[in-house]
């Protein structure tokens, strides 16, 4: 990466800038105004606009939200967002339930807490393995490793053809429409904001098989691996550097 090209920081939030559904914390927060002094920063989530706004304690930044299905500008003078762009898909939900009942009776995930299905109005899908009301100490001790839900990563990818398909969370699978992934959703943004794919910088956790950053790990985006969100400023200072 030459960084002296680098006009855009794009990142991931839980896990790359905070605990998983944690606040932005102080130290991090102080990183992030430091890298707003040299480059243009935004964040690509998984989760909607509003959802990492909140989390993020109303931090004055844009987001592309639900893998490039939203994306909304900060708005200085009301301090809150403004949606630029809000797509809904259908949901074929009856097909979507029988796919995921399949997957319970096929691999005896058949006891769960609340529904089978998740459907977001966006028309992104989440496949609860624990049930939609699972307890969150079941989950983080469900597939700490991953390995449960990428041994079978392939197969939910092959049946849900039409979706991007990632291990998500602790014991979900998360989808999205095609072609919506985080490389779709950055590399539309570049498009739009007349921004080369050499001129970003990628920052992200989740860049392992079934990761929802992997498919902009794999791509010619400059991208920096996070493992520990407590690392942010150690992995950034590079770009830190005058």
């Amino acid at each position: 990466m030459d960084r002296t090209k680098i006009k855009l920081i794009a990142m991931d939030l839980d896990g790359t800038l905070t605990q998983h559904r944690e606040k932005l914390g102080e130290k991090n927060r102080a990183v992030l105004d430091e890298l707003a002094k040299k480059y243009k920063l935004i964040m690509v989530g998984a989760g909607q606009v509003a959802r990492i706004f909140n989390q993020m304690d109303k931090y004055p930044i844009d987001i592309v939200g639900n893998y490039g299905l939203q994306y909304a500008t900060y708005n200085k003078k009301t301090g809150e967002m403004d949606i630029k762009r809000d797509i809904t898909f259908e949901t074929d939900k009856e097909a979507i339930e029988k796919k995921v009942t399949y997957f319970r009776e096929k691999y005896g995930f058949t006891s769960f807490r609340g529904n089978n299905v998740e459907f977001h109005p966006s028309g992104c899908v989440t496949f609860p393995i624990l049930g939609t009301k699972a307890i969150q100490e079941d989950k983080l001790a469900f597939d700490p490793d991953r390995k449960k839900r990428r041994a079978i990563y392939d197969e939910v990818s092959a049946c849900f053809d039409s979706y991007n398909v990632f291990v998500g969370g602790s014991s979900s699978f998360d989808m999205s429409p095609k072609p919506y992934n985080k490389y779709y959703a950055l590399d539309l943004y570049c498009k739009e904001n007349g921004i080369e794919h050499n001129e970003v910088c990628y920052i992200g956790d989740d860049y392992g098989t079934g990761g929802n950053d992997e498919s902009v790990y794999k791509s010619d985006f400059n991208y920096l691996k996070i493992d520990d969100y407590r690392d942010f400023e150690i992995v950034v200072s590079e770009l830190l550097k005058d």
